[in-house]
């Protein structure tokens, strides 16, 4: 069963969606999945949060604005592997700051602030 953070994220990203004129044909071509699948995740209709659901939410809150901290907060995995690796230093946390940045180049994320650049969404 969908908890209600991963119920609350897809619906969130289909009001994006409206508000930005992103259709649901336009993310399925982009994440290899079908129209009906898409409508489904965007109404929070999914018994569990799947690959695809994940691949959707992610689509769409990176379209034009980049990762919110909303989207951050309501990642289970991430807030884990955080808790399990920072000591809670500013220097870890530009440390592993870095290290995630330079993921960026494997999995193709564009514009990544610096924590010298502001960041609108946090």
């Amino acid at each position: 069963m969908m908890s209600s953070v991963q119920k609350s994220r897809a619906l969130k990203a289909a009001q994006i969606c409206r508000a930005r004129g992103i259709t649901q044909a336009e993310i399925a071509e982009a994440i290899g999945g079908s129209q009906s699948q898409v409508s489904r995740i965007l109404k929070a209709e999914g018994q569990r949060a799947s690959r695809l659901f994940e691949e959707v939410c992610l689509y769409v809150e990176r379209a034009g604005i980049g990762v919110t901290a909303d989207a951050v907060r309501g990642n289970e995995e991430l807030i884990n592997a955080l808790a399990a690796t920072w000591d809670g230093s500013d220097s870890h946390a530009r440390a592993l700051s870095a290290v995630i940045r330079s993921l960026g180049v494997l999995g193709g994320a564009k514009n990544l602030p610096t924590s010298d650049q502001e960041n609108p969404q946090c």
